[in-house]
């Protein structure tokens, strides 16, 4: 029962983290249109831009990979964090110094176009970063449930073997005491012969 629980529970958290997995892989695949629109070839801040979507984009893909086969979970989690830490870095970057990094982003565009997509990469960046913290979040709450999914089948395999070398032990002790009555009962069975065998022989020898 508790294991079934334990079951349902792993499977929602594992069906919500599918679906913000899919969000966060959209808004990194997004993440990359300003930047591009911006200047094409990237300056070297837009280039760190381009790494952070990229980045986002491959623990998406590596989040997919490791709620399938289970594994990669230490790789997903480093890449959770680091991209989340570059999310961090640059929205700072574009939103605490937004004429610092216009400048350095260079765009041959019209200023008010470039702000635009400056915010807008601005904005993306923010919902990538509560978006990936709760992909962090729901990962190590979905492991942590595969973990304890995996010590209660653990747990109930120990005690389906306990009950059944139990009951082993149980009709091996039943057929032992059954032997030991049959035995018995066949003795008994012997031993009435022999007296009325010897008994009869006895009355023979009496009467002769």
């Amino acid at each position: 029962m508790a294991s079934s629980k334990l079951r349902n529970s792993c499977s929602f958290l594992n069906i919500l983290l599918s679906f913000l997995n899919f969000i966060l892989f959209i808004l990194s695949a997004a993440s990359l249109a300003p930047i591009i629109f911006i200047k094409l070839p990237p300056t070297s801040l837009g280039f760190a831009l381009l790494m952070v979507s990229c980045i986002s984009l491959l623990s998406s893909f590596i989040g997919f990979y490791s709620q399938l086969t289970h594994f990669c979970y230490i790789t997903h989690i480093s890449l959770l964090l680091a991209s989340w830490t570059a999310q961090l870095f640059g929205i700072l970057a574009l939103f605490t110094k937004e004429r610092s990094s216009l400048s350095m982003l260079k765009s041959p565009r019209d200023p008010r176009e470039a702000k635009v997509l400056v915010r807008l990469e601005c904005g993306i960046l923010m919902a990538m970063f509560v978006m990936q913290l709760g992909v962090l979040i729901l990962t190590c709450a979905v492991h942590t449930c595969l973990v304890r999914e995996y010590d209660a089948l653990e747990v109930e395999r120990d005690e389906t073997a306990k009950k059944r070398r139990e009951k082993i032990a149980r009709v091996q002790e039943e057929s032992m005491e059954n032997a030991a009555k049959m035995a018995e009962i066949k003795g008994k069975e012997l031993d009435e012969k022999m007296k009325n065998k010897y008994g009869q022989w006895a009355k023979t020898d009496f009467q002769g």
